[in-house]
This record gives C-alpha cells, structure tokens and sequence, in this order.
C-alpha cells in the first residue's frame, strides 16, 4: 500500500534510539472530550458509531493534529473492540463505564471463547487506518493500539468497570485453566489485530494495560507480563509500545520484552525508570495529566524539567495516562508547546 511520504519522523526516530534534537511528543487520549470539537461529534453521534464509522474515527484521530501540532497521531478507537471480536455484548452509554452484557461466570463460559478472526471482525479499524493515513497525508506517523490481555479480561469477567476488578481476580484464582485458556486467546487475537493495523497503515503500535497495576509482582508475572510478551514476539513491521500502569516493578523484566519502549505513569521517578530498564530502551511518559490544571507557565517549568531529567534521547514526552476531560485547551497546547521550546544547557 502506498502512502505519501513521512515529514515528521522524530516519534519513530525517538522508537528507534536515534539521536534527536528534541524530544517528539504527543498525548494518549488526546483524540478526546477536552476538544470543543469532539464535544461536538460526541453529540451527534454514539460511541460505537464514532468507533465503527471511519469518517468520523478519521475526524476525530486528526483533530488534535490540527488543533495542537503533535509528532504523533493515534487511532480513534476503544480497547474494547476486542471484547465485540469474540462475541461479547459491550455498551458504553454516556456518563457509564463500559458493560460487558455476557460476562464470564463460569469455566464452560472461558472455555467457550474462541480464536476470532479479527481482520474480519473489527474490518472498519483497518478501514479507519488506511483511511487516517492517507488523510495524514505524511504530516505524523500513526499509533495503532489495542488493550492487554489482562486488562480486556478484567472487563470480561467483571461485567463493568471497577475498582479493583476483584471477580476477574477471583476467577483466575478460582479456575487458573480457564482463565489462562481466555488470556492465552486475548494475547494471540491482540497480536492479529495489531498486525492487521500495522498492514493497514499504523506505523507504531500500543499496548495499554491499564488494570496492570491492580495485581501483585508474582500474580503479574503470571497474568499479565507473559502475554505481553507474547504479544511482543508475534507483532512485526512496526515498534511496539508497553504501557503498563502501575507496574514500576516490572520495568527490568518488560525492557526485556522486546518492544520499543516502555510507557510510564507519573509514579515513577525519571531516573530510577532509567535505572531499572537499563538505559537502553526507549521511555515514554510520565507527566501527571492533573498538572495541566496548572498554569502554562509551571506547565512549562515542569515539563522541562521532566525531559531533563528524562534526557532527550531514547525518550518520547507524554502524559503518564489519558488526558483528563476538563482540561482547558489552551493548558494541553502549553504541554505541546513546552516540549517543541525544550533545548538543552549546552
């Protein structure tokens, strides 16, 4: 598939390990409510018709790049696609979480998820891809992105959105067979999905789990960390990035993974996500979005600050999780801005 030529390289050149002037940047989420824009597209139409409507997924992943200037753009979608995929019932009714209307509860329920065919299934991701791509016309690289296995199982086991998704636990506990056998098809159909966008067009992908941070080191090298990795090893033709929030003590296993980079959130200190990943591969993050209710100028202050202590290479400028809804416009501009005025002591 032939696509215009990339103007803007310096998020994958940051991938990559090269040597940049200045840190790329961009924000997860940022495709969201705090546009008076997407505000807009939201009154006209559902979640899932935005999501499954490649038009309007293309409107909405290109208006951050218009409005703001980031070196990076992300795809419009939801993490619970996949859930759609294999056959379960998901609602996202404004001003409720997500439901699940088909829950796991029982081993023949695990048990009875199947390998989907995801380039069949979710074929208007792949179409708002190629679709964005073009649309881009080489402005930014675009980010594809999908959920982690655990972080989807949570949702499938739960029903709902909580806080410490302990019936997902509870399940994995209760039937370890069961549960590896859905996390086992969450990793394997996630890898799909990832290469069918990587082949429609995306030129990075993220993994986001979300829920990591709910588990202990030993339940997460057993229910989450594994299948990243197996995520890692099947996804080729374009970096992968592992955000896992907070999961600051798995960072020397999962730079180990083989993907690109690693995101993190605002838990964590610069240098010692340096000093735990080795210094070798590619960080990302870890600005606490609560700050950009400061004003532009300690948002500035801070996020020099922050990519000091990051240093410019092998570091791609980011919020540590999603951009929040009443963050004012002209404070998340500031966040960009910020990091485009960086320039080193020389």
């Amino acid at each position: 598939m032939n696509f215009p030529e990339l103007k803007n390289d310096l998020f994958l050149k940051a991938l990559k390990g090269e040597t940049v002037e200045r840190p790329p940047v961009w924000m997860m989420r940022q495709a969201g409510r705090y546009l008076p824009e997407y505000r807009e597209l939201q009154a006209k139409y559902s979640f899932f018709q935005r999501c499954e409507t490649p038009e309007l997924a293309t409107e909405l992943t290109l208006q951050p790049i218009e409005r703001l200037g980031v070196d990076a753009a992300i795809l419009f979608s939801d993490i619970l696609v996949m859930a759609q995929a294999l056959d379960f019932h998901v609602s996202i009714e404004k001003g409720e979480g997500p439901r699940i209307h088909n829950p796991i509860k029982t081993e023949a329920d695990a048990f009875a998820v199947k390998m989907p065919d995801v380039a069949d299934r979710l074929h208007y991701v792949m179409s708002a891809v190629t679709m964005i791509r073009k649309e881009l016309n080489g402005k930014v690289p675009l980010i594809g992105f999908a959920g982690s296995p655990w972080t989807i199982f949570c949702y499938l086991a739960e029903g709902e959105g909580t806080k410490d998704f302990a019936k997902a636990k509870a399940f994995c506990f209760s039937y370890p067979k069961a549960a590896a056998h859905v996390l086992g098809i969450l990793a394997d159909a996630t890898a799909a999905y990832l290469n069918a966008q990587i082949e429609a067009g995306a030129q990075a992908v993220q993994v986001f789990d979300s829920w990591g941070g709910l588990l202990s080191p030993e339940d997460f090298n057993v229910l989450s960390y594994p299948y990243l990795k197996r995520i890692v090893e099947q996804v080729s033709g374009a970096p992968v990035i592992l955000f896992a929030k907070g999961v600051w003590y798995a960072m020397e296993e999962m730079a180990k993974s083989g993907a690109a980079a690693l995101g993190l959130d605002w838990c964590l200190e610069p240098e010692l996500a340096r000093k735990l990943t080795g210094g070798n591969i590619t960080l990302q993050g870890n600005f606490d979005p609560t700050h950009l209710l400061k004003s532009p100028e300690e948002i500035k202050k801070e996020v020099h600050s922050m990519i000091s202590r990051f240093g410019v290479n092998r570091y791609v400028a980011n919020l540590g999780h999603g951009i929040i809804p009443g963050i004012p416009v002209q404070h998340a501009q500031a966040f960009v801005d910020a990091v485009k005025s960086y320039s080193p002591i020389k």
